[in-house]
């Protein structure tokens, strides 16, 4: 086992910034004010059927608010608590590569100018990323370290047609392939406990991403909210919810087949809890990663023990 992960079996997104920057580096997320072709229209209506109507944003800054009230906004909080550090500028609601290139650099260059930031990280999908998009992407890489996030979820196609995804791995690998291409980070979501899936297509899901050019993952829990299109699958007994002992079981697992120099971004997600259907133990976070290192230790098992290329 690699020791060098601190108090972690894993390689922690905390860190991996600690020693990239030498000192906390905290989040921010940003809402600025794009769509998601899988709402609009151009692909589908709706979204994601797991989405939320902030569009993943749902902790974000106010859109209505410029992205430097948004970043101060949100620093002044922060700054309450946690007096020194610095900074990454996270586009995170809807599609962030999703407007005319003009308005993505002015919105990037506004955040990555913003004092203290010393990354930017940028949520996306993997049909949004066009050669005048990567080129302005690899531009602002040169500036500042940037990742770009993608939306991969599952790599089961009958999953991934359920959940309304919109594209197939054929246009995620691509567009993994050109990000990498241009010495672009990418990190790859994925999510545990979507309809119809058992623990073999979870495990399937992250031997497929283990063996990509990528540099994170942030593995998330279905989170079921009001008024999203999931909830009528949910009425149909389509979708039952992990217990909490079967999510710490296969995230443990997990790890274990991740390549040891993967950054794990996440263990598990959050969901505004007003809205939130279910599971409803997934709102004792802290009690949860904590849960997932006590399972690690006790199995003697850490990042990177089963991990293969073949």
């Amino acid at each position: 086992m690699d020791k060098s992960w601190g108090d972690k079996r894993y390689k922690s997104l905390n860190y991996f910034l600690r020693e990239k920057f030498g000192e906390k580096v905290f989040k921010i997320s940003l809402d600025a004010g794009f769509s998601c072709p899988n709402r609009d229209g151009t692909i589908s209506h709706g979204g994601c059927i797991f989405c939320s109507e902030r569009g993943s944003g749902d902790f974000a800054g106010e859109r209505c608010f410029s992205i430097n009230k948004q970043f101060h906004d949100i620093k002044d909080m922060m700054n309450k608590k946690w007096k020194q550090g610095k900074y990454i500028a996270y586009f995170q609601a809807y599609t962030n590569t999703y407007a005319p290139v003009e308005v993505l650099k002015k919105k990037y260059n506004e955040a990555i100018e913003q004092e203290g930031v010393v990354a930017i990280a940028i949520a996306t999908r993997p049909d949004c990323l066009g050669d005048e998009v990567l080129d302005l992407l690899e531009e602002i890489n040169n500036k500042v370290y940037l990742w770009v996030e993608l939306g991969l979820q599952t790599s089961k196609d009958s999953t991934a047609k359920l959940i309304n995804r919109g594209y197939n791995l054929e246009v995620f690998e691509k567009a993994v392939e050109k990000l990498h291409k241009r010495n672009i980070a990418v990190v790859v979501h994925t999510i545990f406990g979507l309809p119809e899936e058992g623990e073999e297509d979870m495990i399937n899901t992250v031997k497929y991403i283990s063996k990509l050019p990528i540099q994170g993952v942030k593995f998330h829990l279905l989170h079921l909210m009001e008024d999203t299109p999931m909830v009528n699958l949910y009425k149909k007994g389509r979708l039952k919810f992990m217990t909490r002992e079967q999510y710490i079981n296969v995230i443990c697992k997990a790890i274990t087949l991740l390549p040891q120099n993967m950054v794990i971004h996440r263990l598990t997600g959050d969901a505004p809890r007003d809205i939130l259907i279910g599971p409803m133990w997934s709102l004792n976070k802290w009690e949860i990663l904590n849960a997932i290192d006590n399972c690690l230790k006790d199995n003697h098992w850490y990042q990177g023990l089963y991990f293969s290329t073949n």
